[in-house]
């Protein structure tokens, strides 16, 4: 497996990724809700990190990832095909994934889609976690937390540019 994304900026990225991961992962299972405060500071952290771990056009055609997720991720969400917190994370999340690994994006994110989706289900039917974590919402809603399967994926790129990269 081969990755665009360069070990360098794997190696910058992974680190704000994770703790942000983390928290969006745990707030939308906990209350179906993407802070805008975490993909804020994700977008920040791509707009900081992003001048040393890219050369400058790649970094400048990345902000186009951005705009053309958000409007796709606007418009799934106008016909009620994902929620508008899941469109803002696809958006400030597309700047960190090399154009060319699109395919390889996609391919994790339909594996963490199952994955997620399956884990999750069984999860909440486990009396002791629940009971661990009463107030989730995300236990009794018929709707996933697809924060969950979004930044697995990231994540799961990040690591695999961190051990494959270019």
């Amino acid at each position: 497996m081969h990755t665009s994304l360069t070990q360098w900026a794997a190696m910058l990225f992974l680190p704000l990724a994770l703790p942000v991961s983390a928290w969006i992962m745990w707030s939308d299972m906990a209350r179906m809700k993407i802070p805008n405060k975490a993909a804020m500071t994700l977008l920040i952290g791509f707009a900081i990190l992003g001048l040393v771990a890219l050369d400058l056009t790649e970094y400048l055609w990345r902000w186009s990832h951005f705009a053309i997720i958000l409007v796709i991720g606007f418009l799934m969400n106008a016909a009620r095909m994902l929620g508008a917190g899941d469109a803002k994370l696809a958006a400030v999340i597309a700047p960190f994934v090399a154009l060319q690994d699109t395919f390889l994006v996609l391919t994790i994110f339909a594996a963490m889609i199952v994955l997620g989706f399956t884990a999750h289900r069984i999860l909440r039917r486990i009396k002791p976690l629940r009971e661990m974590f009463p107030d989730w919402e995300s236990w009794s809603r018929r709707d996933y937390p697809m924060g969950l399967s979004i930044c697995l994926t990231f994540l799961t790129y990040l690591v695999c540019g961190l051990i494959y990269g270019a």
